[in-house]
């Protein structure tokens, strides 16, 4: 692969990577950005773990940014950075990780490929500025499967235990890789994980009371079309399904014209040492489950990426194509990019989408300041909104909280 070629390729996710956090302040935090305020800027690190018990996710995520609230300010922008700064460490992870899967003389376009999927696709896209948990689970799952493929059993234990602590679905994955591993008799990684899987499982029955409620997840549905709708947008961005008939479009004139003498599919070692395979059977076991406890979201698959990334790197960087069928790609692959920096950016650009999940809690904030008599269905989320509004310097401290909603919810959480 030409050296122009590369510099295009490293300046276009460099492109993409600035652009999103020269967007981290351009939209208020939404409501699941603030119950994170309210959950990790605690004053005290047992108050945290006391709120957590009653809460959908384990601590790992919220541990992590008191102690980065704490070190570097909590601010709505501090809140961001966190999620910023593993967006670009998981995306260098899976990179590195198409390299070392591809073979010897394709790997310069296996990681052009992979880097482009991995800093400038919507899902990572998305997930790159907000304040939950998703970059850094991303994160902690393609080190997992870089330290499983690389035969690290004590590393890969340590930060599959981390991903199952940062979200419930890295537990579900930990143990679907464990129980492959297990069938496949890869018993030393098996065990890893499961060791990995404890601390989770131990956290689990921690807050029992609350997971095996009807209270946690309510807002999940049953899975339908929907959700495999959804979860394709979010992968492919606007029009996925066109997107989808593009790209099937290209598969066929390459292998008329292009010089793709054949597409197969994967091999079976790059399925497995990628993680893909136990990744899928997670997907189905939870797809399943869902059927009579709902838990399957489509923002939650963004654990997926670690795996899918490396994948399509190697298939698409194997290719051999004449000058027609590499004409066809770049043209595919221009639209494709078009795409994902214009509405692909919507949700986090103010210009383009406005707001963040239809929520305005800082135009709120900013329009009552001053005012002594304030009421709200959300008057918790209302009081965080003012208070990282007040750590941004855009208005001053208010003198009295948010009445309304009745009992503990008109105190600031974690103030």
């Amino acid at each position: 692969m030409k050296r122009s070629w590369i510099v295009l390729v490293v300046a276009l996710c460099l492109a993409f990577a600035s652009r999103a956090l020269l967007l981290i302040d351009a939209t208020g935090l939404w409501s699941d950005e603030l119950y994170s305020v309210g959950k990790s800027f605690q004053p005290s690190f047992s108050s945290l773990l006391a709120m957590l018990r009653e809460d959908t996710h384990p601590p790992a995520y919220y541990a992590l940014l008191w102690f980065w609230g704490h070190l570097v300010g909590q601010s709505s922008v501090s809140l961001r950075l966190l999620s910023w700064l593993a967006y670009l460490a998981g995306g260098l992870v899976m990179v590195r990780q198409a390299m070392a899967l591809g073979q010897v003389g394709t790997r310069a376009r296996v990681a052009a490929v992979a880097g482009l999927l991995a800093f400038c696709s919507p899902y990572p896209i998305r997930f790159a500025i907000e304040g939950k948990s998703y970059a850094v689970l991303v994160l902690l799952v393609a080190l997992a499967w870089w330290w499983r493929r690389s035969a690290h059993p004590i590393a890969y234990g340590a930060v599959a235990g981390l991903a199952g602590l940062t979200h419930f679905y890295g537990l579900f994955l930990v143990l679907a890789a464990a129980a492959w591993d297990g069938g496949q008799r890869c018993w030393t990684s098996a065990a890893a994980a499961l060791i990995g899987a404890l601390p989770a499982l131990a956290w689990t029955a921690y807050a029992a009371d609350y997971l095996f409620s009807s209270r946690a997840a309510s807002w999940i549905g049953v899975p339908d079309y929907a959700l495999f709708e959804e979860t394709l947008a979010r992968g492919l961005g606007l029009w996925p399904l066109p997107k989808l008939g593009l790209i099937l479009l290209l598969l066929v004139a390459l292998r008329r014209w292009g010089g793709l003498l054949r597409m197969p599919w994967p091999a079976w070692n790059l399925l497995d040492q990628s993680g893909l395979i136990p990744s899928l059977l997670m997907v189905l076991g939870v797809v399943a489950v869902s059927f009579g406890k709902p838990m399957a979201f489509s923002r939650y698959f963004v654990l997926l990426l670690p795996a899918v990334v490396p994948v399509l790197a190697v298939q698409i960087g194997a290719m051999e194509l004449n000058c027609f069928g590499r004409g066809c790609g770049l043209v595919v692959l221009g639209l494709l990019l078009a795409s994902w920096w214009g509405p692909g950016f919507s949700e986090l650009d103010a210009g383009i989408g406005g707001v963040r999940e239809q929520d305005q809690f800082r135009l709120i904030s900013q329009r009552t300041s001053g005012l002594e008599e304030r009421y709200s269905p959300r008057p918790r989320l209302f009081n965080l909104s003012d208070r990282m509004e007040a750590a941004m310097g855009r208005i001053p401290l208010p003198s009295s909280p948010w009445g309304g909603g009745g009992g503990s919810e008109a105190t600031i959480a974690g103030a």
